[in-house]
């Protein structure tokens, strides 16, 4: 039995950029999580985001290959605090939410994000 990958269950390129396109103004709006865009350019910001859809895509399973940096090193000296995590993690799930992500797909995502948490949190 040839079963889907994650990639092709979230929808492929097109719903990772919708994943993409729906939490990062979320984030970047958060009164506590936008100090971290506060003084970001509007290119940085799209450089960001294509980032964020490669490591989706390459994370999930997808044909695109991440030429980012690891997650520990992107995330050095930034002052995630636990705080920080735990209102990312509401704003995924509600980005989740908004998509109507499926149960299962949703709960590989989730246990995929709590993978990085040791590489992100200060």
């Amino acid at each position: 039995m040839n079963q889907k990958t994650l990639y092709d269950r979230l929808g492929g390129y097109d719903g990772l950029t919708a994943f993409a396109n729906d939490l990062l103004p979320r984030l970047q709006n958060d009164a506590q999580l936008g100090r971290f865009w506060k003084n970001r350019g509007d290119d940085g910001i799209a450089r960001e985001k294509q980032l964020l859809i490669d490591f989706l895509c390459s994370a999930t399973g997808g044909p695109i290959y991440y030429t980012g940096r690891d997650m520990k090193i992107t995330h050095k000296g930034m002052g995630i605090n636990e705080n920080d995590w735990e209102i990312f993690l509401e704003h995924a799930g509600t980005t989740m939410k908004a998509l109507q992500v499926q149960t299962q797909e949703c709960d590989e995502v989730v246990a995929f994000v709590l993978s990085l948490k040791e590489d992100i949190v200060d």
